[in-house]
C-alpha cells in the first residue's frame, strides 16, 4: 500500500443555486441553532464556548451525518475559524469527533447571483484516513453537503410559512 504524505489533504466542493436573496440565505446558514433546519443529517447542535457568529465559538453537533456500526449517532465538535458577513462566507474546524474527520475545514461561502439568486459554495479539506478511499470519502462528503444546499430553499420557504 502506499503512503500517503503527512502534508497532503483532501479536497472537495460542491455548490448550488438558491432562488432566494444572499441576505436571506445568510440569515439562515450563519446562525448555528437553525442548522438542523437545512442539514437533513443533523438532529441537534449545541453550543458549547464562546458566542454564535464569533471566531473561537465552539459547537457540537450530532445526528447521522455518517453510519456508526453500534446505531450510534455521529457527532461533530466543531470551531468557528473565520467569518466575513460583508462576504457571506465562514469556516469550521472539526475538533474532535466520532466519524475520524478531526482537524477538517468545511467553508460555506454564499455569492449574490442573478435575480435575487444565492449561489452557494461549500468546500473542504479533510486529512486522510487510513483504510478509507480518497474519491469515494471526497463523494460522500460532497453529496451530503449537496443535499444540505438542496434543503436550504425549502428551510426558507418553511420559515416564511410560520406565522408570528
Amino acid at each position: 500500500m502506499e503512503s500517503i504524505p503527512r502534508n497532503k489533504k483532501w479536497r472537495g466542493s460542491v455548490g448550488g443555486i438558491v432562488d432566494a436573496p444572499v441576505d436571506k440565505v445568510w440569515t439562515l446558514v450563519s446562525q448555528t441553532n437553525r442548522l438542523p433546519e437545512w442539514m437533513p443529517m443533523i438532529e441537534r447542535c449545541t453550543g458549547l464556548d464562546g458566542n454564535d457568529g464569533v471566531p473561537g465559538y465552539i459547537r457540537l453537533v450530532s445526528g447521522f451525518m455518517f453510519p456508526q456500526e453500534d446505531g450510534d449517532r455521529s457527532w461533530i465538535k466543531e470551531k468557528l475559524v473565520s467569518v466575513e458577513p460583508s462576504s457571506h462566507s465562514y469556516t469550521y474546524k472539526m475538533l474532535a469527533s466520532n466519524v475520524g474527520l478531526d482537524g477538517s475545514m468545511n467553508t460555506l461561502k454564499l455569492l449574490d447571483y442573478e435575480d435575487d439568486c444565492t449561489l452557494v459554495s461549500w468546500s473542504y479539506e479533510i486529512n486522510p484516513l487510513e483504510g478509507a478511499c480518497e474519491d469515494d470519502l471526497i463523494d460522500y462528503l460532497g453529496f451530503l453537503y449537496k443535499s444540505c444546499i438542496n434543503r436550504i430553499q425549502a428551510a426558507l420557504e418553511a420559515s416564511s410559512q410560520k406565522v408570528v
